[in-house]
């Protein structure tokens, strides 16, 4: 895993990680970074430094402002997947499997699955991914109980 300082083109900063060096250029390329802040997706690596312990402000204050952040960038790709996803329920892992195996038209879906079905999905070699909670960006915290899994597919 490699670590980068990022920059959009509204100059604001952020982290990522990646893979490797190659892994950033091809998410760049395809538009699958955006800015926490505006959302734009015309992302680059900006210059790195050392790291060095910094005094201006507490770690406590530090790890609040970026899980502020992450709940932003967690709120707009929910958001995001939404808007241009189709819903279909506690039929995703069907769906899914239909659009993997090619038996319908490849297309972005979302929905619920139990836990032994997202095992089964992944164990097919179906590519999902677990689709964040909503959550305010000022109350971004861990549900208390677990319910079906929204996955993306």
């Amino acid at each position: 895993m490699i670590k980068y300082r990022l920059t959009c083109d509204a100059d604001h900063e952020f982290e990522g990680w990646f893979r490797d060096s190659s892994d950033f250029d091809v998410q760049a390329d395809k538009g699958l970074i955006e800015c926490p802040s505006c959302g734009s997706d015309a992302i680059r690596k900006a210059v790195m430094a050392p790291a060095v312990a910094r005094r201006d402000g507490s770690r406590k204050e530090r790890l609040a402002a970026l899980h502020k952040d992450m709940a932003k960038a967690v709120a707009r790709a929910r958001d995001y997947v939404e808007k241009n996803f189709d819903y279909v329920g506690d039929k995703f892992p069907e769906e899914a499997r239909k659009i993997h195996y090619g038996e319908t038209e490849e297309r972005g879906i979302y929905g619920e699955a139990s836990g032994k079905e997202v095992k089964e999905l992944i164990d097919e070699g179906v590519q999902i991914a677990p689709l964040p909670r909503a959550s305010s960006p000022d109350k971004a915290e861990a549900p208390k109980t677990p319910a079906p899994k929204k996955l993306v597919n």
